[in-house]
C-alpha cells in the first residue's frame, strides 16, 4: 500500500512549477527585442541542417568548422542577396517618390486617359457607385499616395539608427545560428526530455513539426522569390515602371493563398487596358495567368510534397492572423503555429485508444 501523498512535496512541485513559469517568461521578455532575430536564426537552422549534417559526415568530429561552413552558406545564399535586394529596392522607392514630386509621374494624365478609353457601359456604373467624378477620384488616390509616401521620407532621416539595429539583429541571428547548427542535436535532445510525453511520441511531435515547418516554410519562400523574380521580369520586359518594387510585392502578397500574385497584376493589367495601353495590358494578363500564377502550382507540391503540405484554408488564416498580429515576421510565424497545432493534433489522433466496439 501506498502512503498519503506528501503535502510538502506537493508544494515543492507547484513552487518549482510556478518559478519555471516565470522564470521563463522574464527570459521571453527579456529576448523580446531580437525576437525576430531568433526567430530567422531558428528557420535558418531548420532549413540549412541538412547541408550542416552532410559536411558533419564529410569531417567527423569537426563540428565547428561544419557549422561554419553552413554559416557561410547561409550569408552567401540568403544574407548578401536580401541586402542587395533591399537596397535597390530603396534606391527604386526614392526614384519613384522622385518622379512622383517632379511631375514625371502624373496620375493626371493617366486618369485623363483612361477616362477617354472607358466604355460608356463602365462610366454608368461607376456612376452609380459615386466613383463617376474622375477629378475626384484621382485627387483622392494622389492624396493617399502622397500621405503613404511622406513618412518613408520622413524615416529616410533615421536611416543610420535603422542601419544600426538592423545589424545587430543580423549579428544577433547568425551568431545564434552557429550555436544552433553545432549544438542542435544536443538541444533537441534536451527539450525532447523536458517534455511529458512518451518517448517515442516525443520523437514524433519533434520529427513531425520539423519536417512541416522546413517544407511549409520553404515552400513558400521560394514560390515567393520565383514568383516575385518571374513577376518583376515580366514588368520590366513590358517597360512598366517600378519593376522592381511589383516584383517585390508580388513575392510578398504570393505568401497568401487564393489571393497570390493575382492581387498586383490583375490591377495593373486592367490600368494598362484602360488607359489604352492594349498590347501590354492583354501581354501582361497572359503571362500572369500562365506563368507567375502557374510557379504556384508546379513548384509547391515537388518542394512541399503532399504529406507535409498543409491546406491551403489553414495556410491562409495562419498568415493573415500572423501579419495582423506580428506583422511582417508573422507570414513565417503564423505557419509555424499552424504547423504546431497541426502536428499536435496529429500526434493526440495516434496516442488516443481506440474502442473494442
Amino acid at each position: 500500500m501506498t502512503g498519503p501523498p506528501d503535502p510538502h512535496s506537493a508544494m515543492e512541485r507547484g513552487f518549482l512549477l510556478i518559478l519555471l513559469v516565470c522564470a521563463t517568461l522574464a527570459f521571453a521578455w527579456l529576448a523580446g527585442p531580437f525576437s525576430g532575430a531568433i526567430l530567422w536564426g531558428v528557420i535558418a537552422t531548420i532549413l540549412f541542417a541538412p547541408l550542416n549534417a552532410a559536411l558533419l559526415r564529410r569531417a567527423p568530429g569537426r563540428p565547428n568548422l561544419a557549422a561554419a561552413i553552413t554559416l557561410l552558406a547561409i550569408t552567401a545564399v540568403a544574407v548578401v542577396p536580401a541586402m542587395l535586394l533591399g537596397a535597390a529596392l530603396l534606391s527604386q522607392a526614392a526614384a519613384t517618390y522622385g518622379s512622383l514630386q517632379s511631375g514625371e509621374i502624373s496620375f493626371a494624365r493617366s486618369f485623363a486617359a483612361a477616362e477617354q478609353h472607358l466604355p460608356q457601359a463602365l462610366h454608368g456604373w461607376l456612376e452609380r457607385l459615386g466613383l463617376g467624378d474622375f477629378i475626384m477620384v484621382r485627387d483622392r488616390i494622389g492624396r493617399v499616395i502622397a500621405s503613404s509616401l511622406q513618412p518613408l521620407a520622413g524615416r529616410a532621416l533615421d536611416i543610420g539608427q535603422w542601419a544600426f539595429a538592423f545589424f545587430l539583429s543580423l549579428g544577433v541571428m547568425l551568431y545564434l545560428t552557429f550555436f544552433l547548427l553545432r549544438d542542435g542535436a544536443r538541444i533537441i535532445d534536451r527539450i525532447e526530455s523536458c517534455l511529458p510525453l512518451a518517448p517515442d511520441q516525443r520523437r514524433l511531435l519533434t520529427a513531425r513539426f520539423v519536417e512541416v515547418v522546413r517544407a511549409t516554410i520553404k515552400g513558400s519562400l521560394i514560390v515567393a522569390v520565383l514568383q516575385g523574380m518571374t513577376g518583376g521580369l515580366a514588368f520590366w520586359m513590358l517597360g512598366i515602371g517600378g519593376a522592381l518594387l511589383w516584383g517585390v510585392a508580388m513575392g510578398v502578397f504570393s505568401l497568401f493563398p487564393a489571393i497570390g500574385t493575382a492581387f498586383i497584376w490583375v490591377p495593373v493589367a486592367a490600368w494598362l487596358l484602360f488607359t489604352g495601353e492594349v498590347w501590354r495590358g492583354g501581354a501582361l494578363f497572359l503571362v500572369g495567368f500562365f506563368i507567375v500564377s502557374s510557379v504556384d502550382n508546379v513548384v509547391r507540391p515537388i518542394l512541399v510534397g503532399r504529406d507535409a503540405r498543409m491546406p491551403d484554408y489553414i495556410v491562409l488564416i495562419a498568415t493573415l492572423g500572423g501579419f495582423e498580429l506580428m506583422g511582417f515576421n508573422g507570414f513565417v510565424i503564423g505557419p509555424v503555429i499552424a504547423a504546431l497545432f497541426l502536428a499536435v493534433w496529429d500526434i493526440f489522433r495516434n496516442a488516443r485508444p481506440t474502442g473494442s466496439g
